[in-house]
């Protein structure tokens, strides 16, 4: 670059600029004005979109344009899973029992007596170890209520027992402990507890107890529901592959015990709660108030309905199935969409039913199957009662 001779110095700077009617003549052609006027509109159109699109994105909602109720499995979880907070609130205070898959929620029936420690909870916890249906697919769910011994103190030991166990496939998924009170009498014996006046008032309870445990424990990934007494003695490893494999709405077994006399098994018919309808028991509800519930097995009301005990034998082909109008609540498979549907345990006289034989007959009055297994039993434990309640009818 050649530089003036004694430097750059204003003078020859300004010696160098354009004149200035050549600048103004620059400008005022039409050429340069409709580039300048392009090159703005550019500009505020691109300030504008971008602007545009910021504002939007606070309105957009991540996810598939469907309604949920249409969207499938695989996309509700790809929905679900670009929740902000994917958290599960539970505003009840859990506690952890040395197991961080054991919760408890305090809502104040492993039904109390003043014998708990008899109470037999750890044969109920052999036999759930022992079914053969993948545990990690399983969440356990109890409810504890009215306690006046130690009940809470066995249950939360046997859940330790099992979910501390060496081998993961002995644990459960998860376990739940659902504390409710309902102001029940606890301290029945036997016999008062089986009454027929004590059935009415019994049956709505315990209805009503197993709604607060549904709700506080069905998730949703939960496919089935299944409800077992603890009072269940023995039953089959494959129980509940062999119901699944049913594929029925609602499916109970046969319930029968074992009583021992001089040396020798009788195998009593347990449960009267289970029972396909008859044309007597529907004129006998034509003359009943609708508040009053009828009880099973009882000689004050005749409904001649045909009981699940009295038919079947163990022997026989076990998946043999019958249509039931009422089901009792020792072994129950439920499909969880049934219960999502409002199906639950009425804890009032439906058509004069109540707990489990009202929640039969309100699916059936949805549509809903509800069937039974004569020849595949379940044995219940002996509770010794005395016989009587029939009258002069015949028991199984």
């Amino acid at each position: 670059m050649l530089l003036p001779k004694g430097g750059v110095t204003w003078k020859s700077a300004r010696a160098r600029l354009p004149p200035w009617r050549a600048v103004l003549v620059l400008l005022t052609r039409t050429r340069f004005l409709v580039t300048i006027a392009v090159t703005g509109l550019v500009i505020l159109l691109w300030r504008g979109v971008s602007k545009s699109a910021s504002e939007m994105q606070n309105f957009y909602c991540y996810g598939s344009s469907k309604s949920p109720m249409e969207m499938s499995l695989n996309e509700m979880v790809e929905w679900n899973a670009h929740s902000q907070t994917p958290v599960l609130f539970n505003h009840h205070q859990p506690y952890e029992v040395n197991s961080t898959s054991i919760a408890e929620v305090n809502l104040n029936p492993i039904k109390s007596s003043i014998q708990a420690v008899f109470n037999r909870e750890r044969k109920y916890f052999d036999l759930l170890y022992k079914l053969t249906y993948p545990h990690d697919l399983i969440d356990l769910a109890f409810l504890v209520g009215d306690c006046k011994d130690d009940t809470l103190a066995n249950l939360a030991s046997e859940l330790n027992r099992i979910q501390n166990h060496a081998d993961e496939k002995i644990r459960f998924r998860s376990a739940t402990v659902v504390r409710k009170d309902f102001g029940a009498d606890v301290e029945m014996n036997v016999a008062e507890r089986h009454l027929f006046a004590a059935q009415g008032p019994r049956r709505k309870a315990i209805g009503r107890a197993r709604n607060y445990l549904l709700y506080s424990a069905l998730k949703a990934d939960h496919s089935w529901v299944y409800w077992r007494d603890v009072d269940i003695w023995d039953c089959p490893e494959r129980i509940l592959e062999d119901f699944m494999a049913h594929d029925k709405d609602i499916l109970v077994p046969n319930i029968w015990f074992h009583r021992y006399r001089d040396g020798r098994d009788i195998e009593g018919r347990f449960d009267y709660n289970s029972w396909i309808e008859s044309d007597k028991a529907m004129r006998l509800k034509q003359t009943l108030d609708p508040d009053v519930v009828l009880a099973e097995g009882y000689k004050e009301y005749d409904t001649g309905r045909t009981y699940l005990v009295s038919m079947g034998d163990w022997r026989k082909n076990k998946d043999e199935e019958v249509e039931l109008d009422g089901i009792g609540g020792v072994n129950i498979l439920v499909k969880a969409d049934v219960h999502r549907s409002g199906i639950n345990f009425p804890s009032y006289a439906f058509e004069n039913q109540a707990e489990t034989e009202g929640f039969a007959k309100m699916a059936k009055r949805a549509g809903y199957q509800v069937v039974g297994l004569p020849n595949y039993v379940v044995w219940h434990i002996d509770t010794d009662e005395k016989p009587g309640n029939l009258g002069d009818r015949k028991a199984y």
